[in-house]
């Protein structure tokens, strides 16, 4: 009996070793890209029906309040002005748009290794929002979000396998000058990742500072041009139904400084669109095209996301409920009309209206991560750190994410079935002679790492052994893991002649990167 308990636990032993060793990207169970698409809550007459109401809202509704500049490009295109100044979009006009978007979309990393390739159904995670405050775990309070504190963020984001992408999740509110607030979000962001970077810019004589800036890093305006490693995240529309003028300012110095833009509609349903999850959908169909008319009337082809992204309102109070399953369902939604229309996409998910990382965060930010990687969204944004409503980013939670998001992307991955996985000869081998179980069997040890994934942080223990352990607390254990990926040398660090020129041409508020 003791020689078959000592075999069994250096058997044990042996598993997590191989568990515990590195993967090549080539055999990991999870990774940036996968194919999703299995979950499919329209079906294509609805698809059809949500695009014909989208085309007849640009007809007879259209958008107003757009820029001289922007009016003028877009009336060159066939877009006509009215005499109540809304823009009106006629069918061919969208169709065109359509036809010479740039597709499919790369937007590309600091390493080419993090370049995302967002065609068909391939799923990637990441970070978004404008949190204002910072989640403390330890004190279970909120405090205002700092410069340190998006570096500090983009960082661990830059060191979690499941996080693909940054965009910036917090606003420093400790810069307080608008143009020194750009400069310093971009900055921070640049030099703690190299994965893709999204941000906002304030005001549109901005972007330029902010261009100059990534023109250093990326070694030269050329290099930068060839590979713009950081899209600008524009919200183009106040909904309902009008552009927001400055922002389509900032928008149109992006495009010109050849940085990508992710074309962002954010209306919330019951507040500022329909209250129907249908028609939430064509109110950001229909917005989103005319931004897409937009991007194309001043530069063909110029690399655009389509950012359908609207949020839901608790009807009872009119709050934010971005945790709720009809946020779920509004985004598998919207993922689908991306690839009806045949474009790049993203949305939100992962948002948590729980204030704290609990168990409420842990059911509302599974569901829509799940939905939305099922259903072949291309850019998951807001998918990890976002707590109570978007108002509070936790950094405990974002290293919590990442192994949510790792049980997401499994399912996304879905099961394979080939004569070598239906294991007719393997349950041969173990039941007729063989030792009755599949522990030791070839395939279980061969599969183990590039079939199955294993949570950094969550416990999987027995009862027993989590006593032993001295029943380790997840939020304890994730704290240990971030102060252990902080503590590492930071991989996306400038080279420091490049970051002593940024700070000679640039207020840098952040001491060190």
């Amino acid at each position: 009996m003791n020689t078959h308990t000592r075999r069994r636990a250096g058997g044990r032993a042996e598993r997590h070793k191989l568990r515990a060793a590195p993967l090549a990207d080539d055999i990991r169970p999870v990774r940036s890209g996968l194919e999703g698409g299995q979950y499919r809550p329209l079906s294509d007459a609805d698809m059809a029906t949500i695009y014909a109401a989208a085309i007849e809202v640009l007809e007879t509704v259209g958008l107003q309040d757009a820029p001289q500049s922007g009016v003028d490009a877009m009336v060159a295109r066939g877009v006509k002005l009215g005499d109540d100044g809304r823009l009106r979009f006629p069918a061919k006009v969208v169709e065109w748009a359509r036809e010479v978007a740039a597709k499919p979309v790369t937007l590309y990393g600091r390493d080419p290794a993090h370049d995302l390739r967002l065609e068909g159904h391939r799923v990637h995670y990441g970070t978004a929002g404008a949190a204002v405050n910072m989640v403390d775990t330890e004190t279970g309070t909120y405090r205002e979000s700092d410069l340190q504190d998006l570096y500090d963020a983009t960082r661990l984001a830059d060191a979690l396998d499941n996080i693909h992408f940054v965009q910036r999740p917090i606003v420093a509110r400790d810069v307080t000058d608008n143009y020194e607030l750009d400069i310093n979000t971009a900055y921070a962001c640049a030099a703690a990742t190299v994965k893709h970077v999204g941000t906002s810019i304030t005001e549109a004589p901005n972007v330029a500072g902010c261009i100059e800036l990534l023109h250093l890093v990326a070694g030269g305006e050329a290099a930068w041009r060839d590979r713009p490693f950081m899209s600008n995240s524009n919200c183009f529309v106040v909904p309902p139904l009008k552009f927001a003028t400055e922002s389509c300012l900032v928008m149109e110095e992006a495009i010109k400084g050849g940085m990508p833009v992710l074309l962002l509609s954010a209306g919330q349903a019951g507040a500022t669109a329909p209250a129907p999850i249908a028609g939430a959908i064509v109110q950001a169909v229909a917005e989103c095209l005319a931004g897409l008319v937009y991007v194309n009337a001043l530069v063909p082809g110029h690399t655009a996301i389509f950012g359908t992204w609207p949020f839901v309102s608790d009807l009872r109070t009119g709050a934010m409920s971005g945790g709720s399953g009809e946020q779920a369902l509004l985004t598998a939604g919207c993922a689908q009309m991306g690839h009806y229309l045949g474009l790049s996409m993203g949305a939100a998910a992962g948002i948590a209206d729980a204030k704290l990382p609990d168990m409420q965060a842990g059911w509302e930010q599974a569901t829509s991560n799940v939905m939305a990687g099922l259903s072949g969204l291309n850019m998951v944004y807001e998918a990890a750190g976002m707590h109570a409503s978007l108002l509070g980013f936790c950094l405990d939670s974002l290293v919590l994410g990442d192994d949510l998001i790792g049980q997401s992307l499994r399912c996304v991955r879905g099961i394979e079935v080939t004569p070598e996985t239906l294991s007719i000869q393997t349950m041969h081998d173990t039941c007729i002679g063989g030792p009755g179980h599949y522990l030791g069997h070839a395939q279980t040890l061969g599969l183990m790492q590039t079939e199955y994934v294993y949570p950094a942080v969550a416990d999987r223990s027995s009862p027993k052994e989590w006593e032993e352990k001295g029943r380790p607390e997840l939020l304890v254990t994730a704290r240990a893991r971030r102060e252990a990926l902080l503590a590492m040398p930071p991989r996306a660090a400038l080279a420091p002649e490049v970051d002593a020129e940024i700070r000679r041409r640039f207020k840098i508020h952040l001491r060190t990167a």
